[in-house]
């Protein structure tokens, strides 16, 4: 997902969307391990590509942070295991009722961008990490009236119910 975000960076969700799958496919699977291992022949292919945005700093970003990731994995196990300590593993559950009151980062995303820039990510600006943040459900920012906001509300209490008392903090 930080591929996605950081190659959305300055354009339009749809402009990436459309590419998802490209992506997909020209990153491997999103295969970090991988994608750490690509050389200058990698990004020659990629910048060829016209299936994703041939953006060299994207692109060699997209590297960087693979390997980065790397050293993240060995400290923590895992990258859910790292972000998720942002929200005490437990999605942040927000009402909104307009989407013109979703914040376009937080407290939460800057603390997550502050420790991903020390730990030699790039392309993972506040902004970028918010994003990153909602789209794999740390943060439900779907509108009380949308469809989906029930059902993710819903899902994130049973993790919370399923979670020890002495992990959870106050909120």
């Amino acid at each position: 997902m930080l591929i996605i975000e950081g190659a959305q960076a300055g354009l339009s969700w749809l402009t990436i969307l459309k590419k998802r799958e490209n992506y997909r496919t020209a990153f491997h699977e999103f295969d970090y391990e991988r994608i750490a291992r690509y050389t200058s022949r990698d990004i020659k292919r990629l910048l060829g590509d016209p299936g994703i945005v041939r953006n060299r700093l994207k692109i060699e970003s997209a590297i960087k942070n693979a390997r980065a990731a790397l050293s993240v994995i060995e400290e923590f196990g895992s990258i859910s295991t790292f972000v998720w300590r942002y929200v005490d593993g437990i999605p942040i559950q927000n009402k909104w009722k307009d989407v013109s009151e979703i914040p376009p980062k937080t407290e939460q995303s800057d603390a997550l961008s502050k420790d991903l820039k020390q730990r030699g990510f790039n392309f993972v600006g506040s902004t970028i990490c918010y994003a990153f943040m909602q789209a794999i459900g740390m943060v439900n920012d779907h509108t009380t009236s949308c469809f989906r906001y029930e059902e993710i509300a819903i899902a994130a209490l049973q993790a919370r119910s399923t979670k020890p008392d002495n992990e959870t903090s106050a909120q």
